[in-house]
């Protein structure tokens, strides 16, 4: 059976969708300050390698575990979610098919715990 990687269209496909997300990570007020001053190319690269052997692609990710690359960061429960939803947009818009996001997203949650450390602000 073909991995996610595959099902998507392998490399390319996991690059369009990272520069699709962070598209739209960069414009939404909630997540834009996480990012001022970060190498984004670097990043980017980062990100696609994470992806890539998340979704089963032959890449080995050997980045830092989401613990330690989020640390100090402050991210809220909120953030995390609307980092996702915006995952699932890009994934969307990149034509991946709606049960393999439900799958990604749902390979997403665990990941959670390790990367909340804030505390949501009040409305």
């Amino acid at each position: 059976m073909a991995s996610i990687f595959d099902r998507i269209g392998g490399a390319s496909a996991v690059s369009a969708v990272v520069d699709d997300f962070y598209g739209r990570v960069l414009v939404d007020p909630r997540l834009a300050s996480h990012f001022t001053g970060t190498d984004m190319s670097k990043l980017k690269s980062h990100q696609r390698s994470f992806v890539a052997a998340a979704l089963g692609g032959p890449q080995e990710y050997r980045g830092k575990s989401m613990g330690e690359a989020h640390a100090g960061l402050g991210i809220t429960a909120e953030q995390f979610d609307a980092v996702v939803a915006h995952l699932a947009g890009a994934l969307e818009h990149c034509g991946v098919e709606g049960e393999t996001i439900t799958a990604i997203a749902g390979a997403l949650a665990p990941l959670k715990a390790q990367i909340v450390s804030g505390e949501a602000t009040a409305a």
